[in-house]
Order: structure tokens, then C-alpha cells, then sequence
């Protein structure tokens, strides 16, 4: 196996290490960035396992938010924790990231006593609103200002009750927060449920879609007349998205001013509107399509669940490598799935 620092970097890759040096590239460099931080995944989980998938679905989120906003001071939170190999990549850890899930190497999820970038510590689902909430009503109690707060929530972790209470909350606090909801219809398995088809039928509303950037334009120069004006607009964009939505929207309905869907792969856009949801007051939801496994062929049309973290595998093929040849223990899921079974049998 490679040494730590062996794996190959791009020519824009291997000058970053840092959310400032990313900064100095234009927004046109940053797709190409995008293909050499992808291709950095895929070798090294590739031979060391990880989380796949997820990964590949938001590298050019991951970009775009530390291209936008001035981490560490502007506070990202990670939903869950397996989206955030990119941001553990351009957070002063990239030379170690092949150490990442190995004993003594990189937390498999952001822990706070790894990085100052890493705000918050997860592992489980669905807390990254609350989290993020909590940080942006502590800053609106303190001396920081102009500080923003960012949680990106995503692979089905909307659903959970915790993420519900954190809209809710932050609804009726009406405090400074950005909610990314990274919507790839995949949990580990495809997502299901009401909240899942009413997101497909925002992403799929051809009239939606065909208005919207239009609208955006227009309700953009007419907030720059001040308070007032800002005022008229939202109530303007609120109405015009219920029509052509045909229902009112949920977040909404829950004091979120929501914005999308966009691609969730094009950087340079993602650039543009994440700086315009920096100067809009309130909490405000922006959602970004995105596909797991994005980029890798095998991933992209496979079994989504397998790429999830599908161990070892020959980066050429997609097949599965047995390490040494040796059968893989099974996985904590099954036996406990199988455990239960059995048990459940008995009289």
C-alpha cells in the first residue's frame, strides 16, 4: 500500500491545502478542481474503504461552500459525517487523508479535536439544523458579527425528528441560518415517504424550473431599494412560488425562505447564489440536486447502496477486492438484523 503522501494530486489540487488557497483560483477553475479532488477520493477509498458514494455526490458543494464563506469564522456543520470527506480535504488534512477510518489516522466523520473547521462532532443523523441553530442564536447573543451559520443536511436525513424540531425552532426564532439540503433521493437505501415525493415534485415542476431564475433576477433588483422594498419582494416571491408550485411551500410555511432546486454539480452557479444568500436576513433553505456516486461510472449506474461504502474495490473495474483473499467479517447490521429474527421465532 501507498504512504500517506504518495497518492497523486492534480496541478490545482496540490496547491491546496487550505480554505484560502482555494480562495485564489477564479470560479471557472474550480469544475476542474472538482475532477481532481474526485479522483483523489476514488484512489484512496478505492484501497483503504470508506464512504463512497455520499463523497463523490457533494464535491462540488464542498467547494462552493468554502469558496463562499469564511471558514473557520462562518460555521459549517455536517449532517451524519460521510459528506464531508471534500471538507476534510480542504481543511488542512489532505496529506492525511489516507489515513482516514485507519487507527491513528482521520476520524471517519468531522471531530472537533481534529480541526477548528470541524464545528461540530457527528456520527448520527439529522442533528446539523439544530446544531447550526444553536451556534447562530449564541452569535446573535454575543459580540461576533456578520458571522454565518451553515448546515448541510442531506442523504435522508430530513425525515428524522430531530431535523424537523430544528426547522421548527428556527422558524419561530427567525435568526441569521443557511439550511443546504443536499437531495440526492438516497439515504443508504432510496429514500421513500411524503417529505421525499414532495421534493421530487419541486425538482420535476417544469414550470417552476422555467420561472424561477427569471424570478430571481427580477425580485433581486427590486431589493436593492432598501428595507421596504426587501419587504414587497419577499411577499411578491412567496406568492409567485405558491402558484406555480400550485400548493404552498412547506419550508416555507415554516418562516424558510426557500430557494431551488438547482444543480447540485455546477459549481460556478452554486458560487453565485450561495453570496446572494449571504445578504438575505432570516433562515432561508437552499436545494441542491446531486447524485451519489457522481463522477464514477461503476457508482452512478450500480447498486446505490452497495456504493455507499463498498470496502475495497479495483478503481478500473468496480469489482470488489477480498482482502488477501479472505472472506470479510459480516457487518454489525446483519447480525443484529438476523439476531433479532431468530429470536423473534422463537416461541
Amino acid at each position: 500500500m501507498k504512504k500517506a503522501n504518495t497518492y497523486f494530486q492534480g496541478e490545482l489540487l496540490k496547491n491546496i491545502n487550505y480554505p484560502e488557497d482555494l480562495k485564489k483560483l477564479k470560479p471557472n477553475q474550480l469544475s476542474q478542481l472538482s475532477k481532481e479532488i474526485r479522483q483523489y477520493i476514488i484512489d484512496i477509498v478505492s484501497e483503504k474503504g470508506g464512504h463512497f458514494g455520499a463523497s463523490l455526490g457533494v464535491v462540488e458543494l464542498s467547494i462552493a461552500l468554502h469558496y463562499v464563506f469564511n471558514t473557520p469564522y462562518d460555521q459549517l456543520v455536517w449532517d451524519v459525517g460521510h459528506q464531508a470527506y471534500v471538507h476534510k480535504i480542504l481543511t488542512g488534512r489532505k496529506n492525511q487523508f489516507p489515513t482516514n477510518r485507519i487507527k491513528n489516522g482521520l476520524s471517519g466523520f468531522p471531530k472537533r479535536s481534529e480541526s477548528v473547521y470541524d464545528t461540530f462532532g457527528v456520527g448520527h443523523a439529522s442533528t446539523s439544523i439544530s446544531a447550526a441553530l444553536g451556534m447562530a442564536i449564541a452569535n446573535k447573543n454575543g459580540s461576533h458579527k456578520n458571522k454565518q451559520h451553515i448546515a448541510v443536511i442531506g442523504d435522508g436525513s430530513m425525515t428524522a425528528g430531530l431535523a424537523f424540531e430544528g426547522l421548527n425552532h428556527a422558524g419561530a426564532e427567525k435568526t441569521d441560518l443557511i439550511v443546504v439540503l443536499n437531495d440526492n433521493c438516497m439515504s443508504i437505501d432510496p429514500a421513500v415517504g411524503a417529505l421525499k415525493e414532495y421534493l421530487t415534485d419541486i425538482s420535476t415542476s417544469k414550470t417552476y424550473n422555467r420561472a424561477k431564475n427569471k424570478i430571481w433576477k427580477v425580485l433581486g433588483r427590486i431589493s436593492r431599494f432598501g428595507p421596504n422594498a426587501q419587504a414587497v419582494a419577499k411577499k411578491v416571491e412567496g406568492a409567485i412560488k405558491s402558484t406555480l408550485l400550485g400548493e404552498s411551500n412547506y419550508f416555507e410555511s415554516l418562516n424558510f425562505r426557500y430557494f431551488g432546486p438547482i444543480d447540485g454539480h455546477n459549481c460556478k452557479n452554486l458560487v453565485s447564489v450561495l453570496n446572494d444568500l449571504k445578504n438575505i436576513p432570516g433562515p432561508k433553505i437552499l436545494h441542491c440536486i446531486t447524485k451519489k456516486g457522481k463522477g464514477y461510472s461503476p457508482a452512478e449506474k450500480g447498486n446505490s447502496t452497495v456504493w455507499h461504502a463498498p470496502g475495497i474495490f479495483d478503481k478500473n473495474t468496480g469489482k470488489s477486492i477480498k482482502s488477501g483473499g479472505v472472506k470479510s467479517p459480516p457487518k454489525y447490521q446483519d447480525v443484529f438484523g438476523e439476531t433479532i429474527i431468530e429470536l423473534a421465532k422463537k416461541k
